[in-house]
């Protein structure tokens, strides 16, 4: 499988899953979550899959300052619907690292490791999504503007070329770099992207 180099340089996401843990998935419930993982799941990298993937890192990072994550025990929130705009591409990447779901996820053991009804849509909030640890009820918010790392305007007229079925061989693989290297870029401008309170 061949795929953007950069990809391997951007930081993982570590988590502990006790679910994981007590059916030994992995030694101590400990998993890490790559961009590359995020991508196979998703099908593809743009900025909405970058911006889920950086929100759910840079968040975890401020809701968990000492300590690993806890998967399956964070509640996450959208002020959007679920089918409007790109909020459903962002949840399937947050629910994918944090294990929240909406209703479908698993119902749990007993009383323990459930992991529906960790997730609100159309919520009151002013942010792009906000995580709530539910074993202590803190909270942050996170907001995400891709808008201030533009792309290469040669983009546009290539993806204009490519729907009209006009592009050539060499104008959809060019198309392609300059999608992946606004990704880059926006990997590499996350103070400048990613916003906590």
């Amino acid at each position: 499988m061949i795929y953007p180099e950069f990809f391997n340089n951007i930081e993982t996401i570590k988590l502990q899953d006790k679910l994981a843990n007590f059916l030994g998935t992995f030694q101590n419930g400990e998993v890490e979550f790559s961009y590359l993982d995020i991508v196979k799941s998703a099908g593809h990298s743009c900025p909405t899959v970058t911006g889920a993937y950086l929100m759910t890192l840079e968040g975890l990072k401020a809701l968990y300052p000492n300590e690993i994550p806890q998967r399956g025990d964070i509640f996450v929130e959208f002020k959007e619907d679920s089918n409007e705009g790109v909020a459903g591409v962002i949840a399937n990447v947050i629910t994918q690292i944090t294990g929240a779901t909406e209703t479908f996820g698993f119902k749990g053991i007993g009383s323990n490791f459930s992991r529906n009804g960790l997730m609100e849509f159309n919520a009151n909030i002013s942010s792009s999504v906000k995580f709530t640890r539910q074993d202590n009820g803190n909270s942050i918010e996170v907001n995400y503007n891709p808008n201030c790392i533009p792309g290469n305007p040669l983009q546009q007229e290539l993806m204009q070329k490519i729907m009209q079925g006009i592009a050539t061989a060499e104008e959809k693989i060019s198309f392609g770099k300059l999608w992946q290297q606004r990704v880059e870029n926006i990997f590499a401008n996350i103070d400048k992207v990613i916003t906590i309170k």
